[in-house]
C-alpha cells in the first residue's frame, strides 16, 4: 500500500510541476516579451526570442517531471543526447532552417512589415519564425518559405531606406523637339506633389534607339509613394504627350519595293 501511495504521489506532484511547470514558462515568456516590447525591440527579435525562451523552458519542466517520476534523468539524458544526434542527423534541412533563423535576427536584413523579394518571393513579411519566415504576397496570399531558402540566396528589402528613386523612359520621334519634350517631362513632374526636391529629379536623352529619342525620368519618392507616383507618371506621360502632338513611337519597320525593268 505505501508502494502504491508513494507511486500516487509522485505521479501527483509530477502532473503539477508540468502544469504549474509550463503555466510559468508561459507566465515568464509574455513577461519578457513586454519588457522587450517596452524596450522597443523589433517585432522580429521579440517574436523569435520569445519562441525560443519558451520552448527552453518547458524542456527544462519536461526534464523536471521526469525526474520527479524517479527516472534518472542523467542516463535519461545520455539517450536523448544519441537520439538527438540521430535525429538531427535525420533533420538536417530543419537544422539549417534553425541557424537560418538565427542568423535572420543577428544580422536583421528585413524586419516585420518590410517589403521584400527573398527565396524567391516578393511580399510583406509578417512573422520571423524559428524555422520559416511568413510573408503576404501583393494579391494577399499567405506564403511560408523556409528561413534557410532565404539566407541561401539574395535579399533585396525595397522597405529598408527612407526614399527610392522611380526609373522610367519616355520615347519621342525623331521629328520631335527634343527641347519641347524635355519642358513637357520638367511640367509633368512639378505638378506631381509627392516627387521629393532632394535629391532633385533627372531627365536626360539616354538612347538614340531604332524607332525613338529615349527619356531617361528619375525622379525621388518616399518609398510608401513608389506605386502612386509610377502609375501616375506613366499615364500623365501619355496623356500630355497626346496633349501637346508628341509622338511615342513604337517598332516598326520601312520596306521599300524596288522595280526592276524585265
Amino acid at each position: 500500500m505505501t508502494l502504491v501511495q508513494d507511486i500516487a504521489t509522485r505521479g501527483v506532484t509530477a502532473l503539477l510541476i508540468f502544469v504549474i511547470g509550463r503555466w510559468l514558462a508561459k507566465f515568464v515568456t509574455k513577461l519578457v516579451k513586454r519588457a522587450m516590447r517596452k524596450a522597443d525591440i523589433e517585432d522580429t527579435l521579440e517574436t523569435f526570442l520569445g519562441n525560443l525562451l519558451y520552448y527552453v523552458l518547458l524542456a527544462a519542466v519536461v526534464i523536471a517531471t521526469i525526474n520527479q517520476l524517479g527516472v534518472q534523468t542523467t542516463s535519461l539524458l545520455a539517450v536523448l543526447g544519441a537520439a538527438g544526434l540521430a535525429v538531427g542527423l535525420a533533420l538536417q534541412g530543419s537544422l539549417s532552417n534553425f541557424a537560418a533563423g538565427v542568423m535572420i535576427v543577428g544580422f536583421r536584413p528585413y524586419k516585420v512589415g518590410d517589403f521584400v523579394e527573398a527565396g524567391g518571393v516578393s511580399g510583406v513579411i509578417e512573422q520571423v519564425q524559428i524555422f520559416t519566415t511568413v510573408m503576404r504576397t501583393g494579391d494577399n496570399k499567405k506564403i511560408i518559405v523556409p528561413n534557410s531558402q532565404i539566407m541561401a540566396g539574395e535579399i533585396t528589402n525595397y522597405s529598408a531606406n527612407p526614399t527610392r528613386r522611380v526609373d522610367l523612359v519616355a520615347g519621342c520621334g525623331y521629328d520631335d523637339d527634343l527641347d519641347k519634350v524635355r519642358k513637357t517631362l520638367e511640367d509633368i513632374l512639378a505638378a506631381e506633389d509627392r516627387i521629393l526636391d532632394d535629391p532633385a529629379p533627372t531627365i536626360a536623352v539616354s538612347e538614340l534607339a531604332d524607332s525613338s529619342v529615349n527619356f531617361v525620368v528619375r525622379p525621388w519618392v518616399n518609398s510608401g509613394d513608389y506605386w502612386g507616383v509610377y502609375f501616375n507618371l506613366t499615364e500623365q506621360i501619355k496623356k500630355r504627350f497626346d496633349a501637346e502632338g508628341i509622338s511615342i513611337p513604337y517598332p516598326q519597320s520601312d520596306v521599300h519595293v524596288y522595280k526592276h525593268d524585265d
